[in-house]
């Protein structure tokens, strides 16, 4: 086998086995045990790699270590006590090692006792006491390893291995941007402002409105949107407010209590509605889910709100129309079903909260305003049909004042879409006639082949986000793996021994760590390499039989050794952290 590859000039001077340094010189750090530590004397590459005894073919040149002070006899009961069991009644062959299983069962006298699993434990068998999973195993199978993940689909095609980069180990960039700006956007506070400090049980008010003039064309009054906070339960909610309104009917804003019944994924949803004065004036107020940096159909299609007015709006595709069609006519099946009607289906009151993802908004309050109408639920609902068919006839022509002149609607939207679109659009505009029965139930049938399409892209939409959330599905793992590191690497004193971490197998966990992250070039400047980094990390974490050179800062001391050991040697250290103080007189 060829030696070792030094990877900086640090690494390029010696090569010894472990275990041999430590017999030539009883005075190095990694024999010495907790006594005060002492260098080596440096030796050459060459001299090193002629030794027959430092690197032999499938590595047979190379002892196991053994830690300073450890005897079989004397410490098996200890190690078993560190694997979950407080007892030191079982049964022990020979000296530990985390990396063989341990099969043997508990004696009688331990089997009474609870038996704690030891999360931190290598030893499967061991941390669950040895016992099976299941009656009649003889011993405890062991599972997959943890540290054994294989990408989740859809993949990149005909990508060679030189061109993927460190991004394809994470979420997408702009995927974890967006989340990001939400994240954000939801934190948002407003010092300086005139908006009161508490309404109600919310605080931390922020206007979400683009545009501070009033607007009473939808709902008869003057309405606001406020992202707030609860001191219920921390959450951030939007308040819908209405201007100058005056409550004459306790009934009517208990109607928002059938709302709360509507859990659709096209739908916002209402949590209460009250009435407050904190805005000196009588005030009705709606509280609904907040989407962060969600647009509505008339900012994104129409040009509502807009910061260049004049612009020409882009033409809607076929196939996000019928995306459109298809998620609406999802929020009016599950609000017909309800014995409701949505009485609001507006483009500036519909949100955009994702790429094509729309929510039917502001429901529930043509309820509460218009609580003694006298129309029925059934004639309401028909009207949500032609108000439907009305809004997909505006977002084809790009024009909110399109329904002016019905006819030249019409012959705009035949012109650019489908015959079967047109179709359906009149199915709906006809819907208050009573020709035929029409229903959201008979238009779902109608539509079930787009609805079909829709219901694909949702699921190639799902196996994306699931191969993206994989790839994050190991950062857990090296964060612990760093934090066991961390908690031994340098420490100041354990047990009052000064020189712990600097002694015994801890001295080559430092160089370890050296190796990992503190690496220079033959320039002597830094090596920042992040696929370096992750490298070294899953071979400690699966414990490989890679065997590596570590070389001290002051290049007196080196040490060859295997992923294996130094995870065996990480394991110990960090167990040895977790037993019990010793008492002193």
């Amino acid at each position: 086998m060829s030696p070792p590859r030094p990877l900086d000039r640090r690494h390029s001077s010696c090569s010894r086995s472990l275990n041999a340094l430590a017999a030539e010189d009883p005075k190095s750090p990694i024999a010495t045990g907790p006594s005060s530590i002492h260098r080596t004397k440096s030796f050459s590459f060459e001299a090193a790699r002629s030794t027959p005894s430092t690197v032999s073919p499938r590595g047979r040149g190379f002892k196991r270590h053994t830690p300073s002070g450890y005897s079989p006899g004397t410490n098996s009961a200890r190690q078993a006590s560190l694997q979950g069991n407080n007892s030191s009644n079982l049964a022990t062959t020979g000296a530990f090692d985390p990396f063989v299983t341990t099969t043997s069962p508990l004696s009688a006298a331990a089997a009474v006792a609870p038996v704690q699993a030891n999360p931190y434990s290598q030893d499967t068998a061991a941390a669950l006491g040895g016992t099976a999973f299941f009656a009649g195993q003889s011993g405890f199978q062991q599972p997959t390893q943890y540290h054994l993940y294989a990408p989740i689909g859809p993949h990149n095609q005909n990508t060679l291995g030189y061109q993927r980069n460190v991004h394809d180990l994470f979420l997408p960039n702009d995927f974890r941007e967006e989340l990001q700006k939400k994240a954000a956007a939801m934190l948002q506070a407003l010092p300086n402002t005139h908006l009161p400090a508490q309404v109600d049980y919310f605080h931390s008010l922020v206007p979400l409105d683009l545009s501070n003039q009033k607007n009473a064309t939808i709902f008869g009054y003057p309405s606001w949107v406020y992202k707030a906070q609860s001191s219920k339960d921390g959450n951030f909610y939007a308040l819908r407010r209405l201007e100058g309104f005056r409550l004459t009917n306790d009934k009517a804003i208990r109607s928002v209590q059938a709302w709360k019944r509507v859990g659709n994924g096209s739908v916002v949803t209402v949590h209460d509605a009250f009435t407050s004065r904190s805005f000196q004036d009588s005030s009705l107020l709606f509280v609904t889910d907040y989407h962060p940096l969600s647009k509505t159909l008339a900012e994104r299609h129409l040009g509502i709100g807009a910061r260049f007015p004049g612009r020409q709006n882009t033409h809607i595709p076929e196939q996000v129309l019928w995306g459109y069609m298809t998620q609406i006519a999802n929020a009016l099946k599950a609000i017909h079903s309800n014995g409701l009607a949505a009485r609001v289906i507006d483009p500036s009151k519909i949100l955009l909260t994702a790429k094509n993802r729309i929510r039917l908004n502001a429901c529930a309050i043509m309820d509460v305003v218009q609580f003694d109408s006298q129309r029925s639920v059934t004639d309401l609902q028909h009207q949500d049909l032609v108000s439907f068919g009305q809004l997909i006839i505006t977002l084809g022509a790009n024009a909110p004042s399109v329904m002016h002149n019905p006819a030249k609607a019409m012959e705009h939207f035949t012109r650019a879409y489908s015959p079967q679109m047109k179709n359906s659009v009149l199915w709906l505009l006809n819907g208050l006639q009573k020709d035929q029965e029409r229903n959201i139930d008979i238009f779902i049938t109608g539509i079930s082949s787009q609805l079909m399409s829709t219901f694909d892209s949702a699921l190639h939409l799902d196996d994306q986000l699931t191969s993206d959330v994989s790839r994050e599905l190991e950062n857990g793992r090296l964060v612990r793996l760093m934090t066991k590191l961390n908690f031994v690497n340098e420490r100041p004193e354990y047990e009052h021994d000064p020189q712990w971490s600097e002694s015994g197998e801890r001295y080559f966990l430092k160089i370890f760590r050296d190796y990992v992250f503190h690496q220079v070039d033959a320039h002597g400047e830094s090596v920042v390499d992040l696929g370096h980094v992750l490298t070294c990390l899953n071979k400690l974490d699966a414990g490989t039989d890679e065997r590596i050179m570590l070389v001290s800062r002051d290049e007196q001391s080196c040490f060859v050794v295997s992923y294996k050991e130094v995870k065996k040697a990480l394991e110990s250290s960090f167990q040895a952290l977790l037993k019990p103080p010793r008492r002193y007189p």
